[in-house]
């Protein structure tokens, strides 16, 4: 028989505008039972899904980290409950008639027999700096791409001033 770690776990299947959550409780029969609950990933359900969470007694959380979508949850829930955070390719379900609450409940199965490695997330000011850091080289980029852009207008452009386009080819 394989051990169960977390007798009481969640499994999260997570998307841009709705969440699948489902607790594992595992009794001292071996027998595990499931309740699930969808919610929108608005700041409100999500502090209403997290007392759910309460209420059944779970603090070990496990989700895929899907996109960015991940990031709201986690900072809402962080204080109430342990989180891990799984890489959807090592969490992936058998292929089938695939729903979110089947996805959920397999994240909770895989999670509650201690199967899934979390991922490791930076403190706060690290992810603060890593986000300024990656919106300054958009910026940067963006000014290189409008450079280059007024370079081609330039280029293709007839009749232009050789006067008027050698002074805008410096800025």
């Amino acid at each position: 028989m394989l051990k169960i770690v977390y007798p009481i776990c969640c499994g999260i299947d997570v998307h841009e505008t709705s969440i699948v959550a489902t607790v594992a409780s595992t009794d001292s029969n071996r027998v595990t039972t499931y309740k699930a609950s969808r919610s929108s990933t608005f700041t409100k359900e999500l502090r209403e899904l997290s007392e759910w969470l309460h209420s059944n007694s779970c603090k070990q959380v496990c989700m895929e980290s899907t996109d960015k979508y991940w990031i709201p949850i986690y900072n809402i829930w962080k204080s109430t409950c342990t989180i891990t955070l799984a890489h959807p390719k090592y969490i992936k379900a058998i292929r089938g008639k695939k729903t979110d609450k089947k996805d959920s409940k397999w994240i909770a199965d895989l999670f509650k027999h201690d199967f899934v490695n979390g991922s490791f997330i930076p403190p706060l000011a690290i992810r603060q700096l890593h986000a300024l850091i990656r919106y300054r080289v958009k910026l940067a980029n963006f000014k290189s791409s409008e450079k280059n852009r007024t370079q081609n207008a330039l280029t293709v452009s007839i009749n232009v001033n050789e006067k008027v386009s050698h002074s805008l080819m410096k800025f």
